[in-house]
């Protein structure tokens, strides 16, 4: 498997740290906030970081599919590997850097994250596109 597909794959686990995050942050009075009977209501019950955990998770989510299609269609090609593997680990990088932005409250250098990833799965369908 190459470097690329493995970052796919810490590219779905990346939300589920952040829910973690949410999720084991958040109580009232000592005791957890979210009930699993009625998981939708849990984001509207939290504030500060765990707030920003769901976001960030949230946000994990919507980058996924871009990405993963992005990785697997330049396999697909048989571009240069190495192309590929850097991109796709400057990604995992900057979608990492995402999340300690948001946890931190650091919304301009979150946007800059964000836009290095974007930046990212654009590059690897150039690459693709360039064989």
């Amino acid at each position: 498997m190459t470097i690329a597909l493995w970052c796919v794959l810490v590219a779905i686990l990346l939300p589920y740290a952040c829910f973690g995050i949410a999720v084991n942050r958040s109580r009232l009075h000592g005791k957890r906030i979210r009930d699993n009977r009625t998981p939708r209501d849990f984001p509207n019950q939290i504030q500060g970081l765990p707030k920003r955990a769901w976001g960030a998770q949230l946000n994990s989510f919507e980058s996924l599919p871009g990405f993963a299609a992005a990785v697997i269609i330049v396999q697909l090609v048989h571009a240069p590997q190495i192309r590929i593997d850097v991109l796709a680990l400057l990604w995992v990088l900057a979608r990492l850097a995402y999340i300690a932005f948001y946890l931190g409250d650091k919304s301009a250098l979150r946007s800059s994250a964000q836009l290095v990833s974007l930046a990212c799965v654009l590059g690897l369908f150039v690459v693709a596109g360039l064989g």
